[in-house]
């Protein structure tokens, strides 16, 4: 198709359709950061009544990603859709309801935007390639998830699981890996924290991280094989250690404030994918290997 041929051939026009739909993708994301916790909150509340026995819930409206539509928090004015706009609504908006003028977050924008560029470069890194389609879904999927984490301390298998599944059958491709790689990539990722986790539990009785980091560094290893995942553990390491030391002083918490593990882990994984090699490769010749 024409469109698509002009797109292959043109880097920075491929790049810039990218991030367009990374700014309608981040809208998307806002409602799936915001919901998705709420949604398996009211599942988890309906399986606990199950089990004990207790009877239903009143029957409430119907809510999931897609209703009720998004309204302001503070006086439930509904969002008409061109005042959804990515950034565009926000700036219009003059970052206020445009009915009660309060305040509409600034992460909204701030997501949208970090969509956007995300997107942008992955295009731009990868080209009009199967390998850039493949990345732009992860790094949506990873997105939404640090976020979740950060707000929640919770990892959703139900974004987990399905990208842990599509790294294994991109690279059944070789897009990223060989698929040999990629199947002991997501068992060294999941058990290499998992001991973690039970070596921290026995030594302190306590649980140092959640099931769902295993799964998480499961899923990286899945797209980018066994051969990131020392890359991405000391850099998650590193930069979780330091941001999270900074952020237990802004915030005047105690040492023993859980600090969630995942966007660390997704922003290292993501690195490493794709720049793994050449962050290795400058690392050994600097250590004269």
């Amino acid at each position: 198709m024409p469109l698509f041929e002009f797109l292959a051939g043109h880097a920075l026009a491929f790049s810039l359709c990218a991030g367009l739909l990374g700014l309608l993708i981040g809208s998307f994301l806002n409602v799936v950061i915001y919901r998705l916790p709420q949604i398996m909150q009211r599942d988890w509340q309906a399986q606990a009544r199950e089990v004990l026995e207790l009877p239903p819930a009143p029957k409430a409206q119907t809510f999931n990603l897609v209703l009720p539509n998004s309204s302001c928090p503070s006086c439930g004015h509904e969002i008409r859709p061109w005042e959804n706009i990515p950034l565009i609504s926000y700036l219009f908006l003059r970052g206020k309801c445009s009915n009660c003028k309060a305040p509409i977050g600034k992460r909204y924008p701030l997501v949208e935007l970090a969509c956007g560029l995300l997107s942008g470069y992955v295009a731009w890194h990868f080209g009009f390639t199967w390998q850039a389609g493949a990345m732009l879904v992860l790094a949506w999927g990873l997105l939404a998830m640090s976020l979740i984490d950060a707000d929640h301390q919770l990892l959703p298998d139900v974004l987990v699981l399905p990208l842990l599944w599509l790294g294994l059958i991109v690279n059944y491709f070789g897009l990223f890996t060989s698929l040999e790689d990629a199947l002991w990539g997501a068992i060294a990722g999941y058990l290499s924290l998992w001991s973690v986790y039970w070596l921290f539990k026995l030594i302190t009785g306590k649980e140092g991280m959640g099931y769902g980091d295993f799964k998480l560094l499961a899923m990286l290893g899945a797209w980018g094989g066994w051969q990131i995942l020392p890359l991405t553990i000391l850099l998650s390491s590193l930069v979780g250690a330091v941001l999270g030391v900074i952020m237990l002083r802004l915030r005047g918490s105690d040492a023993g404030t859980p600090i969630p593990f995942g966007p660390y882990l997704a922003i290292a994984g993501w690195i490493a994918l794709l720049w793994g090699d050449a962050i290795t490769g400058s690392y050994l010749k600097f250590a004269g290997f």
